[in-house]
């Protein structure tokens, strides 16, 4: 794009340059000395004619210019806007830039502003309007067709990066959709598109979901981290602490914050300064950058620790996921053993069970106290476990993929390497049942069930399959 562009303009410029030079020599030619009536005649009558030839070369050029740089404005627009990273590189342009379509753009009418109205305006007496952010994401995407299923108001966010294949977020966008929920294509850093919105709806609550997820990519790139999970979270906090009303606001921290600790089950009381990556590291930095708003804006915040989520519509980079696609394409799988042989283990928590606790998080989320950004009176401070309380082995986790594909998997039994992973976690959730009643339903060998009921169905895979996995059907939302 650039090099078309550069050829554009220096075409016109040596256009330009050409009849400069030309317009030169004309006016720079003088004809010999005469002194005759006739020839001063002819000699008037060519300078007009070369006078007339130079205004309209002139107008003629003006009108070319302004073409050619209208034509070069459109192409920036149209190659901008439909730019998408090659699938075959998941992490290049893992951040999308919105420079060049400013919030200026997004908000650029009627239509686009009635369009979040009407997504946001809840439609049961007392509901809810609820900015989701990361609204095209796995847990975004159930949380949101929950909430709107019970009739709050729903407006999304999304920037659709392509740290997993967006093909999956835009699948996802399109359930949405259907079910009247608009999400906007923008990025919680862009605090001037932030501001339109909040200026539109009157949000009462934020289900903040949006963050760059994954212990083992942060190794390759910290700074979408740091962009993201920290500097994208306090905008956020910024934009909201000066919203009138301030929202309640619910987000996503993780299990992952536990980092080294040894004691289990892991309870909230728990050290969480000892963080084994770079992803937990900024976890915990939310965690304190939340206290931090709360006691100086009174902002209501409610941090969630979710422990490893699966279910249908999940993402690519989990293990579950990339377990049972390799399964199916007969290609060999990593099976994690800790340096001292023990099999790693993960509380799996269902996709279901974490979409209930996010919406009784929300439902006991005390109003923020403060306004104009400044805290009126104490606020709401809270963090959960939301796990399954039941960790499985990653061998056994395997063992279930393998009954339900009707395929042996090739396992390739390795030690795990030191990449911030963690060899155990085991969530303690009492505190977020005594507050608002979360109890995980959801066993491992069900939830996987379900999940592969939706992957042969989305990827459209038969052969091979347990039958009655096979010809069964699951649709986003049908549970949660």
């Amino acid at each position: 794009l650039k090099s078309a562009l550069f050829e554009i303009f220096l075409s016109v410029f040596l256009f330009f340059l050409s009849k400069f030079l030309q317009n030169n020599q004309i006016n720079t030619m003088v004809s010999p000395p005469d002194t005759s009536k006739t020839s001063r005649l002819e000699r008037y009558h060519s300078y007009i004619r070369r006078m007339n030839s130079t205004k309209l070369l002139a107008a003629s050029s003006k009108l070319l210019f302004r073409t050619t740089l209208l034509v070069a404005l459109v192409l920036i627009f149209f190659f901008t806007l439909n730019y998408h990273p090659h699938p075959d590189n998941p992490h290049h342009h893992l951040h999308t830039s919105h420079n060049l379509l400013s919030s200026a753009f997004y908000g650029s009418g009627a239509a686009w502003e009635k369009q979040v109205r009407r997504s946001a305006t809840p439609h049961r007496p007392h509901g809810f309007s609820v900015l989701v952010t990361g609204a095209a994401g796995f847990v975004g995407t159930h949380c949101s067709l929950a909430l709107k299923k019970r009739g709050d108001g729903v407006l999304g966010l999304d920037n659709f990066n392509s740290y997993y294949d967006p093909s999956l977020k835009r699948a996802r966008q399109n359930v949405l959709q259907k079910h009247e929920i608009f999400v906007v294509d923008g990025d919680i850093n862009d605090a001037e598109l932030l501001t339109k919105l909040f200026d539109i709806v009157p949000f009462s609550h934020v289900l903040h979901m949006a963050a760059q997820a994954g212990v083992r990519y942060a190794m390759e790139n910290p700074q979408s981290y740091v962009s993201s999970n920290i500097a994208g979270f306090v905008n956020l906090l910024e934009v909201s602490k000066n919203a009138d009303p301030q929202p309640a606001i619910v987000w996503a921290s993780s299990s992952s914050v536990y980092g080294l600790n040894t004691k289990v089950p892991f309870s909230e009381s728990h050290r969480t300064d000892q963080p084994a990556s770079l992803y937990a590291a900024t976890k915990k930095a939310g965690e304190e950058i939340a206290h931090t708003y709360n006691h100086i804006y009174g902002l209501s915040l409610t941090g969630l620790r979710f422990f490893t989520v699966y279910g249908p519509w999940g993402r690519p980079d989990m293990a579950y996921f990339f377990f049972t696609r390799d399964i199916l394409q007969g290609k060999p799988i990593d099976i994690y053993k800790t340096q001292e042989d023990k099999e790693v283990a993960r509380d799996f928590t269902y996709i279901d069970d974490v979409v209930k606790g996010c919406l009784g998080a929300l439902d006991t989320a005390q109003k923020s106290t403060g306004s104009g950004g400044r805290k009126r009176a104490p606020a709401q401070l809270r963090v959960y476990n939301l796990g399954n309380t039941s960790p499985v082995s990653v061998g056994n986790l395997v063992g279930i993929l393998e009954s339900l594909l009707n395929v042996k998997a090739q396992k390739h039994v390795v030690r795990m390497p030191r990449n911030g992973d963690v060899p155990f976690t085991h969530a303690n959730v009492n505190l977020a049942f005594k507050d608002f009643g979360y109890k995980p339903t959801t066993d491992l060998a069900t939830g996987l069930r379900k999940f592969v009921k939706w992957y042969v169905r989305y990827y459209g895979i038969q052969s091979g399959v347990n039958k009655e996995i096979g010809n069964s059907t699951q649709h986003l939302g049908a549970s949660a």
